[in-house]
């Protein structure tokens, strides 16, 4: 978003800085976080000294925006003082005359080099030739291998900019609504943001259909006291026979994003009143013994199932066998007397956390300290090897990211019962060297629930497969195009 030239801010101005800061202090200090509130008033003291005078064009004060990309790392977020300060200064240098070498002398190396990695993303990735296109998202992969926080303060940017667009022209719109959907609200979801990811689903549709999304709204403010007459009948017997037995829990219901109810009606061709799961209704029981977390859910769900029907192809069990992002569930879709179908998401108070503030910000990177977080790791880990051995052309480089880190995950079995989670489109040689590198160097195929086929089979999620190998066989060319997983084909090109 362009600057306007400076000009002095009015009272009134310096009023409604003070009550944003202020507002983003009280989130912070009733957070999780250690309290580096002096660390929070010093980053905001530098910010609002850079940005002085300066404008955005819609003509509100540049550090208000600032303010709220911040207020969004800590609120929406759950994230400490690092990221905090770095959504506070992450503008300064495009827009003010200090540099990296200031932030450094003032908040350390940690902080200065965060900083960088945000500014290396600044500006459009589509809008360009795809070679531009592809150096840019090379730019935000390598920061995101560096550091996951640079990608958690440029979402909390870009969220704020499309919470704002309206200023803005018809084609900056629709650029900024193609990016959020082919970039952002994928990389929300490998990240576990779930609310993030739903939010930039429905502000670029909002974008680019405004005739479409206002439709969806109107039929769910049209039904909503329908909606509400059924959520109530479903849930009071279940609160009281939960009650019951002894389980403490909260019970809400779930309206369906407006894309997704969109998306639903265009790819089955029917209308908003043939959508069965406009609506959910989530359980999020409190259990202190995480060793209870399952047989609690496994309960929840044997009541549910005592007076309604379960539809055999809608149940989901992410409990037992979690997505690859980290999230934690049980869905079952349950049909009632007068034969209407309600889906229902049962969650630990831990899982629905999890859900909606994202496994990496919420757990990962708490005031700065790193746990123990395999799936984040594994992310970050597929990231490095497309960086370990980019593509040759740009078209090439975006089809890795496409299969690597864009696409839904599917999930495969192995002969000894072991869940392997794969991107959509990959093939059996894929497996092979996500199983192990040897299994890989040696296949010659696979049996997919019993049936043999090709090393260059594309698998599909509830697969049962088994790699067939053979010693003398080795790596050679023609593989390359058997797979499309960057850690099968640098595993293939290092052979080679």
């Amino acid at each position: 978003m362009k600057l306007l030239a400076s000009r002095a801010f009015s009272p009134d101005e310096e009023r409604e800085i003070d009550l944003a800061y202020d507002k983003l202090i009280r989130s912070y200090v009733e957070s999780r976080h250690r309290r580096k509130v002096e660390l929070v008033g010093k980053a905001f003291r530098f910010a609002r000294m850079a940005h002085q005078g300066c404008r955005r064009n819609d003509g509100s004060p540049y550090i208000l925006h600032a303010l709220a990309v911040a207020l969004i790392c800590s609120r929406e977020l759950g994230l400490g003082s690092t990221t905090i300060v770095c959504a506070l200064l992450h503008d300064i240098v495009e827009h003010s005359d200090r540099s990296i070498e200031d932030i450094e002398a003032n908040f350390g190396h940690q902080i200065s080099s965060i900083v960088a990695g945000i500014n290396k993303l600044s500006g459009g990735i589509f809008g360009h030739a795809a070679e531009t296109q592809a150096l840019k998202l090379r730019d935000m992969m390598m920061s995101m291998s560096t550091d996951v926080r640079v990608i958690l303060v440029k979402m909390a940017d870009r969220m704020h900019n499309l919470r704002n667009i309206s200023t803005q022209r018809p084609e900056r719109r629709r650029r900024v609504a193609r990016e959020s959907l082919y970039v952002y609200a994928p990389l929300a979801e490998r990240l576990g943001l779930f609310t993030m990811k739903m939010e930039f689903e429905d502000l670029a549709f909002h974008c680019e259909d405004p005739a479409n999304y206002e439709m969806v709204c109107e039929k769910l403010e049209q039904t909503d006291e329908v909606r509400q007459q059924i959520i109530s009948a479903f849930v009071a017997p279940l609160r009281k026979r939960l009650e019951e037995e002894g389980i403490r829990c909260e019970i809400k219901a779930r309206v369906k994003s407006v894309n997704s109810i969109f998306r639903k009606m265009q790819k089955k061709g029917i209308p908003f009143e043939e959508v069965f799961d406009v609506y959910a209704v989530r359980v999020i029981y409190e259990n202190e013994d995480d060793a209870l977390e399952e047989p609690i859910a496994m309960r929840i769900a044997e009541i549910l199932q005592e007076h309604h029907t379960v539809h055999p192809d809608r149940t989901r069990d992410w409990l037992h066998s979690p997505k690859e992002n980290g999230y934690r569930a049980l869905h079952l879709t349950l049909r009632d007397e007068s034969g209407r179908w309600t889906e229902v998401q049962i969650r630990s108070r831990k899982m629905d956390d999890i859900a909606e503030l994202g496994y990496a910000a919420h757990w990962k990177y708490k005031d700065g300290v790193q746990t123990d977080t395999e799936r984040l790791d594994n992310l970050v880990n597929s990231v490095k090897e497309i960086l370990a051995n980019p593509e040759p052309n740009a078209v090439d480089f975006l089809d890795s990211l496409r299969f690597n880190i864009f696409a839904k995950q599917i999930y495969v079995f192995t002969p000894d019962g072991n869940l392997v989670g794969i991107p959509t489109g990959a093939t059996v040689l894929d497996m092979a060297y996500a199983v192990d590198e040897n299994l890989g160097d040696h296949c010659i195929g696979g049996k997919i629930n019993r049936r043999l086929v090709n090393p260059d089979y594309p698998l599909e999620s509830g697969d049962l497969v088994e790699i067939i190998t053979v010693k003398c066989v080795s790596p050679e060319e023609k593989w390359l195009g058997q797979c499309v997983t960057a850690h099968a084909r640098n595993i293939i090109k290092s052979k080679l």
